[in-house]
């Protein structure tokens, strides 16, 4: 079992930037192939980011390409996603999520197998 505690969320104007951490409860984070999703009121949950064991290969939503880092520190149990040039319509609580994947990346939250509780993040204009 892995717990995954998200922070960094916030309330900010178009164009700021933010940085979330996403801390997990194991020392075998390093196995695991980390992404973020968010999720908008009344809409589904959508894929933002990954990375690989050793974050040697990342994968963005083309919405956040070129905005969003995903990034990890394997000696601090902590995944992170900066935002920067945030918009409104990034608005949506995020959430980070663990799956078991041999050094491979994910766009499904089926193949997540452990979730935080999400941080919100609001942009207004």
């Amino acid at each position: 079992q892995v717990q995954l505690v998200e922070s960094g969320g916030g309330m900010v104007q178009a164009g700021d930037s933010l940085r979330l951490s996403c801390v997990a409860s194991r020392r075998t984070f390093g196995s695991y192939t980390m992404g973020w999703f968010r999720q908008a009121p009344g809409k589904e949950r959508e894929f933002v980011a990954a990375i690989t064991w050793g974050g040697a290969s990342t994968y963005y939503a083309d919405s956040v390409k070129g905005r969003f880092t995903i990034a990890r520190d394997n000696a601090k149990n902590t995944a992170y996603l900066q935002m920067n040039s945030l918009k409104p319509e990034d608005t949506a609580v995020y959430y980070c999520a663990a799956a078991r994947l041999q050094n491979t990346v994910s766009y499904s939250e089926y193949d997540y197998n452990y979730w935080g509780q999400g941080t919100q993040v609001t942009v207004s204009t």
